[in-house]
């Protein structure tokens, strides 16, 4: 299979190339890989993208935010299939950088819509996130919830994706599948999510900003699970058989939780990092920050039943993971 990731220079997105690779697809790996968080980290992931792939890899050094330059620099590459990972992250960073999410998060998923349909692509898979559901109570959140009250920008352009994708389906027969993605941590993670400020503040003996003073749940997702559910949409294309289909769509497009299905306490993730790195945590106690959600919990019904979607990776196994790849990066 030939399959365009976009994002690839990001956490998901070169795990995802990672698996492809290995399993003999050939990959082309689209990102601006822009100055969000250390460029650095960028460039180690494609450069072992670029070894591990060979010429099964190609690398595109674009901004797909800009449609007239994405289409020229992916002129003369082939692909049947599409991976849209790419986006600006991070629901506190839209506080303050707003315009940020209207060119990467709407008007390139746009762009990519529009890529998909002129090429004629077989299938699109695209990052939505477990953010759209907002300050919704009833729990765990199922795709059938209603999503139209976000409490943060980030929230809002990711529903605003799945909307836009929901129309290319219903006028271009576009073969669509949106993942909300539930707080995913690992290898080769991310500097801006928790896990990461966590482990090098406690390892510097700093204090670690703990918000609504600890009292916050997450469904913590371990990347190789959520590589798993994006594999298995990636092989099964939504079907145009006029069915409704998981998130209620009667047209090619499936929403999906990708997630633990276990709402951790945040406490309990901090006992296991002071576990593996030896050290107790300072902690800061803090209030709310405007925008987040004390909760998140994956029903992953809707997935588990189209594609055996079944997480295997528990905190107490997965953080342990996150901090030997972490102590390996650094030297440590």
């Amino acid at each position: 299979m030939k399959v365009l990731v976009t994002g690839a220079a990001g956490f998901i997105g070169y795990s995802l190339a990672v698996k492809l690779l290995e399993r003999g697809d050939s990959v082309i790996g689209l990102d601006m890989v822009n100055d969000y968080y250390d460029v650095t980290l960028k460039e180690a992931r494609i450069a072992r993208l670029r070894e591990m792939g060979g010429n099964r890899f190609t690398f595109v050094r674009q901004d797909f935010s800009q449609y007239e330059p994405l289409v020229e620099s992916l002129s003369g590459l082939e692909f049947e299939r599409i991976v849209h990972l790419g986006a600006q992250a991070g629901v506190r960073y839209s506080i303050t950088n707003p315009h940020a999410y209207l060119h990467s998060n709407l008007a390139g998923h746009l762009n990519m819509l529009e890529i998909g349909r002129h090429r004629g692509v077989e299938n699109m898979v695209y990052a939505s996130s477990s953010s759209v559901y907002g300050g919704n109570t009833k729990l765990p959140f199922a795709v059938e919830d209603r999503v139209d009250q976000p409490i943060s920008l980030y929230a809002a352009t990711k529903k605003a994706d799945e909307l836009m994708s929901e129309t290319y389906a219903h006028l271009y027969r576009l073969p669509l599948t949106g993942l909300r993605f539930f707080t995913v941590y690992g290898p080769w993670g991310r500097p801006d999510m928790m896990m990461w400020i966590f482990t090098k503040a406690i390892a510097a003996g700093k204090p670690i900003p703990v918000f609504n003073n600890g009292d916050m749940y997450r469904d913590f997702t371990y990347i190789d699970d959520i590589i798993a559910g994006v594999i298995a949409s990636l092989d099964n294309p939504a079907p145009d058989d006029g069915e409704v289909k998981a998130g209620g769509s009667t047209k090619p497009h499936r929403l999906y939780n990708i997630g633990n299905h276990k709402s951790e306490h945040l406490m309990r993730v901090v006992e296991i990092l002071e576990e593996q790195i030896g050290k107790k945590a300072i902690i800061d106690f803090q209030p709310m920050q405007p925008g987040d959600v004390r909760q998140s919990f994956a029903d992953i019904d809707a997935i588990a039943r189209d594609h055996g979607y079944a997480p295997t990776t528990s905190i107490d196994v997965g953080v342990p993971k996150f901090i030997e790849w972490y102590k390996s990066y650094h030297g440590v």
